[in-house]
């Protein structure tokens, strides 16, 4: 697979449809023999009546039926293996924060499998072996870390294991040792502006980076301006969950144009969240995945909850493999706000694009007199707060405006000082539910 010195997956890349669709078909049978193994998918397919052998084509994996986060809870913590213990050498456990954990099991050839897929995005995005890799995000039973960590070793990448925070040693680390790849959350990207400010830091004279691969949570076009700006660097959207292994289910190739999705790993379906019927491409809907090459638990039709599209067409980069929108929130993330559905990242996309606005803000829904109201804190620039009241007037009315002609809701907007919100190292705190139902 690795050919000069440089990670490029011909046989898997520029395939044909005709012959994906055929492997997918191949991995897929193989896949449910598999997964018959398991407790869950022994008892499901006997419960429901599925006939593995019926699956004649990829198209009639809807005959199957769905996985969801629920079930990876009530089978804790063996209920999906389908190989003896003996052969798994990691396990990742999702926090439980909103109920049981889940466990994630995987065997060498799974770890294996992760880190071609992660050093396939990463070559794919213009990363190469020399270059200098530093990884900003929490390691330990997070997959975020030791994914993109060991992919970029597979790749041949000098890789600095920085973790999360010590913000003021991440920039030091990134100008000591020239990194010029690194793999951040978006809220953590924005964090670290105005501390390199602080630091005298001019990331395009000073630091040496080149590309940046974004995830883990919901984050808009505009924020991605704004890091680019900022940086002097591009920026790939990535998107993956633990369920399907980690990161690199889906990627961005350098025209930014959606996220290719390996369908060489993975069988994609998008379908309606409330009928379950599955949607044309070009419309949004609930993203489905199924596994077609993982050994210690393969999981098949895993409803992820997160909202996205397939773009129709092909790309200009000449891969195959379809792509995936940028994610625009998960289904259980939206909020009904007199009766009108609204997810975070449309508050975002209004704030980023105004240009007084700072990079933290929060949204908070609170009840006053049996009455739903939402409340948008937005930290605006140094320079707004020594500006008289009129001015600061005009940017409140500009983004009340702008919110509801977004939302077709009024919120109340509240202005306030740089660095005066609630910050994180981790995942951003965008939305603070304060209503009793």
């Amino acid at each position: 697979m690795t050919t000069n010195n440089q990670y490029w997956d011909e046989s898997s890349e520029a395939i044909s449809r005709s012959d994906l669709e055929a492997l997918q078909l191949d991995r897929l049978k193989l896949t449910l023999q598999h997964a018959s193994l398991s407790h869950f998918y022994k008892k499901k397919f006997s419960e429901e009546g599925v006939d593995i052998s019926s699956i004649k084509s990829v198209r009639d994996i809807r005959k199957l039926p769905f996985t969801t986060k629920q079930d990876l809870r009530d089978e804790y913590p063996y209920g999906f293996l389908c190989v003896p213990k003996e052969r798994l050498v990691r396990l990742h456990v999702s926090s439980g924060t909103t109920g049981q954990a889940t466990a994630i099991f995987y065997t060498r050839a799974d770890l294996e499998t992760w880190a071609d897929l992660l050093a396939r995005c990463m070559y794919m995005a213009g990363a190469r072996p020399g270059d200098t890799f530093q990884n900003l995000t929490g390691y330990g039973l997070f997959t975020g870390g030791l994914g993109f960590h060991y992919g970029a070793e597979r790749l041949g990448m000098l890789t600095i294991p920085a973790g999360a925070g010590n913000s003021k040693r991440q920039i030091q680390l990134m100008k000591d040792f020239s990194t010029n790849v690194i793999h951040i959350i978006p809220s953590y990207a924005l964090l670290l502006m105005p501390i390199m400010s602080e630091m005298g830091i001019d990331p395009r004279r000073d630091l040496k980076l080149r590309i940046a691969c974004v995830g883990a949570e919901p984050y808009s076009e505009e924020v991605r301006r704004r890091i680019e700006d900022f940086y002097g660097i591009r920026v790939y959207n990535s998107y993956g969950l633990s369920e399907m292994n980690g990161p690199g289910v889906a990627f961005e190739c350098p025209h930014q144009s959606g996220m290719h999705i390996w369908e060489d790993a993975y069988l994609v379906e998008v379908i309606h969240p409330k009928t379950l019927e599955p949607v044309p491409d070009g419309e949004y809907g609930e993203l489905v995945l199924t596994t077609l090459k993982r050994e210690g638990m393969p999981v098949i039709r895993y409803r992820t909850k997160d909202l996205t599209r397939i773009i129709p067409g092909e790309c200009e980069c000449g891969r195959v493999h379809k792509r995936l929108d940028r994610m625009q929130g998960r289904s259980d993330d939206m909020f009904i706000l007199k009766g009108v559905n609204i997810f975070p990242v449309q508050v975002e996309q209004v704030l980023m694009n105004i240009p007084e606005v700072g990079n933290n803000y929060v949204i908070v829904l609170r009840q006053e007199n049996n009455i739903d109201n939402m409340i948008v804190r937005v930290e605006v620039n140094d320079k707004i707060f020594v500006e008289d009241m009129r001015q600061l007037q005009r940017i409140q009315k500009k983004i009340t405006h702008d919110l509801k002609g977004e939302l077709l809701v009024t919120p109340q907007v509240e202005l306030v000082e740089p660095n005066s919100l609630p910050r994180a190292e981790g995942k951003a705190v965008r939305l603070i539910d304060e209503r009793k139902f």
